[in-house]
């Protein structure tokens, strides 16, 4: 019986095992002619986004868009381009999206005006409500409605 256990027990752990390992995260290694290339081509992978992932950069991701566009800019940089030249070739390969900060244009318009335009108007909005409700007059209760509760009051408290 224990050892038809055990047995489960590593046939379990080493199909565990197996997927951690199709998750494991390749290790890159380019060799530069100079220092100056390798500094260049470390800040390019930060600075330009995956354009397949959510939000992160291309020396974060692991999918196979990013590390080609990785080999993309380590080719380029060997080549001696340079940092105008391979986020030329990247925007216009893949759009402004490759860049975290996209330049001012007409097309991005929308992505630069849109975040204060909307912050203004919701303080607008929230500045409007809030003294309309200071200028709302109060109701107050009649007489004869105070004199019912007080009514209630007593009928309940005598039970």
């Amino acid at each position: 019986m224990h050892t038809r256990l055990l047995k489960s027990f590593l046939v379990a752990l080493l199909f565990a095992l197996s997927i951690n390992a199709s998750f494991a995260v390749k290790i890159e290694f380019h060799d530069f002619k100079t220092k100056q290339q390798e500094q260049l081509y470390l800040q390019l992978v930060a600075e330009l986004r995956c354009v397949k992932c959510q939000n992160q950069n291309l020396a974060e991701s692991n999918a196979e868009l990013a590390k080609d566009m990785r080999d993309k800019t380590y080719e380029m940089v060997i080549k001696g381009a340079t940092r105008a030249d391979v986020v030329g070739y990247m925007t216009a390969r893949y759009g402004d999206f490759v860049l975290y900060k996209p330049p001012f244009k007409a097309k991005t318009l929308l992505l630069w005006v849109g975040p204060p335009i909307f912050l203004f108007l919701s303080l607008f909005m929230l500045f409007k409500l809030i003294r309309g409700q200071k200028n709302q007059p109060k109701e107050s209760l009649s007489e004869a409605d105070r004199n019912s509760v007080r009514e209630l009051l007593a009928s309940n408290a005598k039970k």
